[in-house]
């Protein structure tokens, strides 16, 4: 638990102006291992820039990150009695399951075509949450994209929480999301370049959580 603490603390060492947002990214840490804890997964979204940040993070929590992640003995010996068992399972990393909602391409093209574009990410909020305790994490520069708000208010119908990563200005997701991350600027280059460090610490915490001992997340 002590490097959980120092990779925190590092966070607001490198980056001052984070520091009045402690207490909220020390929550959004609290409510993802909650997820965690009860078999759920991260549902992420976000547009432009913040697609890209989606993929980043998903990319960060479904291999190893700072760690190599190998499996566990236990996990291991699953694979004793298929071909190449060894091959896999000394490949194989651990993960904390995550879907970034911005890759699904032929679904998202199909919907936005077919039904309508503000309800592109709604749709898979409502496929993967329904019947596991997800947590969305909604990236939104200002606030108020139409189809990052609506996905929230689907997370919402289904009782899940969000997280929300935006500017500093207050909007929808301020007010919708169980927990907002307002970042404290208002440009959009500026917000994105202080949401990464934000989300990179997240992930390292929750890898050290869960894989600091050759841990064996099921």
């Amino acid at each position: 638990m002590k490097k959980i603490a120092a990779i925190f603390e590092e966070l607001f060492k490198r980056y001052p102006a984070l520091a009045p947002l402690e207490q909220q990214i020390a929550d959004a840490y609290a409510m993802m291992r909650a997820c965690y804890d009860a078999g759920g997964k991260l549902l992420v979204c976000g547009n432009g820039g913040s697609a890209a940040d989606s993929e980043h993070i998903v990319g960060e929590l479904m291999k190893g990150f700072l760690s190599k992640r190998p499996l566990s003995q236990a996990e291991k010996n699953r694979f004793a009695a298929v071909e190449d068992g060894n091959y896999l399972s000394n490949r194989l990393q651990g993960a904390l399951p995550a879907v970034a909602l911005t890759s699904q391409t032929s679904l998202l093209s199909a919907f936005a075509n077919d039904i309508a574009p503000d309800m592109v990410y709604a749709q898979q909020v409502w496929g993967y949450a329904r019947k596991t305790p997800d947590v969305l994490i909604a990236l939104s520069t200002s606030g108020n994209s139409a189809n990052i708000v609506n996905a929230v208010k689907t997370a919402a119908a289904l009782n899940r929480k969000s997280i929300g990563i935006t500017g500093k200005e207050n909007s929808l997701l301020s007010s919708l999301c169980n927990i907002c991350i307002q970042l404290p600027e208002s440009e959009t280059f500026k917000i994105q370049e202080l949401t990464q460090p934000v989300y990179h610490c997240l992930c390292a915490m929750l890898e050290e959580y869960y894989f600091d001992n050759e841990g064996d997340y099921t």
